[in-house]
């Protein structure tokens, strides 16, 4: 291969997440508008909980204030210990579980959610002392926590998501209804 087309195969390269990962999204999370979730499948079914593209945090330049994994007075998702095969000890979470909430500087303060039913294995503890990593790389190292859904509902959970076409088109179809 001489160097012309070596360009070429690197320029065309798909990413990491591209490649490993499917992407499903659950749009206007709990009724409220704008507020979508991207939901990142592997192949082995782990699933990387992140906000997704169009979520106000991204679109209108807010600046991250704070983190806060305590989601009421007896649950913080920091406290999840995870251990072994069978992953025991980790918070088992459902469709609709509040995992943080996310304070902007104008105080708008956002609820993200499980997105999907599972045991949480892991909480991106890296966005709590650098809150800008969900504004800079929200699909990689700003991502929110990893969930590992049951083996029985690994395929029935993508149901009640989106695909990236058919979330592009409720996005399109937003913008649309929006007076500009």
């Amino acid at each position: 291969m001489d160097r012309v087309e070596q360009s070429n195969a690197d320029a065309e390269a798909p990413s990491v997440i591209d490649r490993y990962f499917t992407r499903w999204y659950r749009a206007d999370m709990k009724g409220n508008p704008c507020e979508d979730h991207c939901i990142l499948q592997h192949s082995n079914r782990l699933c990387v909980i992140t906000l997704a593209e169009t979520h106000p945090i991204l679109q209108e330049g807010r600046t991250v204030t704070s983190i806060n994994y305590q989601i009421s007075h007896g649950c913080s998702r920091l406290n999840n210990k995870v251990s072994g095969k069978s992953k025991r000890g980790a918070q088992f979470v459902t469709d609709f579980a509040p995992l943080c909430r996310i304070t902007c500087s104008d105080d708008t303060e956002y609820t993200i959610y499980s997105c999907i039913r599972g045991r949480l294995l892991e909480v991106n503890e890296n966005i709590l002392e650098t809150p800008n990593l969900l504004l800079q790389k929200p699909s990689t190292d700003g991502y929110i926590a990893v969930i590992l859904p049951k083996f029985e509902e690994s395929k029935s959970i993508t149901e009640s998501l989106l695909t990236r076409e058919e979330f592009e088109n409720v996005v399109s179809k937003r913008s649309l209804s929006q007076p500009s």
